[in-house]
């Protein structure tokens, strides 16, 4: 081969890896901007970021999973260490949320499938719903697809949701003692129908505690949201 033709190849190559080197580290930036601005919740440098990544042809997926959730699941490791607290876990989730709205349509065309899908509500006769939301967000950011039925939920509520959407959880929250054996409800309700060993189900709140969840047959008991959505998806990965 001509030595003209070689050294125009070989300097092709370099351009080449140098181009590559610059996406890459380019790639990895905006990504690391998105969790860094999520953690903070500054939901407009996220949404910004996003567009950005998606202008520049990023992987829809890598932009979730490395940008999206990563910095939530940081934020959920805060929480759960009491280095950040309630109100740092709303904004950081309203920044998610933001990001997300942009996003969403990119990763249908790209067929992203969620990890799991969970039911999540306060029982029936309970109207707090702060500890059910920092769930909600929580899950979200565990990469799970998330059905709320909100706050006062019937029992058949849960279930006719979980098998409407075809759920791997259910997640139950109770504030007031007086609401706790609602749960119960849920659980027989679920044996009742013979759909017991169809669901993972979970259940949280103030008042509930590991013994309780054991009594009336819950598959866990998580003390804070950080802890139920790490235990929520390692449990349906398992599953």
């Amino acid at each position: 081969m001509d030595i003209q033709v070689t050294e125009a190849l070989r300097r092709a190559d370099v351009i080449k890896n140098v181009v590559a080197n610059k996406r890459r580290i380019l790639v990895m930036a905006i990504i690391e901007e998105i969790s860094a601005f999520l953690q903070k919740g500054r939901a407009k440098n996220v949404k910004a970021l996003v567009q950005q990544a998606i202008d520049e042809n990023l992987d829809p997926k890598a932009v979730l999973n490395e940008g999206l959730l990563s910095g939530m699941m940081i934020i959920g490791e805060k929480f759960k260490n009491n280095e950040v607290f309630v109100p740092e876990v709303l904004v950081a989730a309203r920044a998610m949320n933001a990001g997300l709205a942009i996003l969403e349509p990119k990763l249908v065309e790209v067929g992203n499938e969620p990890v799991g899908k969970a039911v999540v509500g306060t029982v029936k006769g309970d109207l707090h719903d702060i500890g059910k939301n920092l769930v909600v967000m929580m899950l979200k950011g565990a990469g799970l697809e998330i059905h709320d039925i909100g706050v006062d939920a019937e029992p058949a509520a849960f279930i006719d949701k979980a098998e409407e959407v075809g759920a791997d959880l259910i997640c139950m929250s109770a504030l007031l003692t007086t609401t706790m054996p609602n749960m119960q409800t849920v659980v027989d309700e679920l044996k009742e129908k013979g759909l017991r060993d169809k669901y993972i189900v979970m259940v949280g709140g103030a008042p509930v505690n590991e013994s309780f969840a054991e009594q009336i047959g819950a598959d866990y008991y998580t003390p804070d949201a950080a802890t139920c959505a790490e235990v929520a998806k390692k449990a349906v990965l398992a599953n």
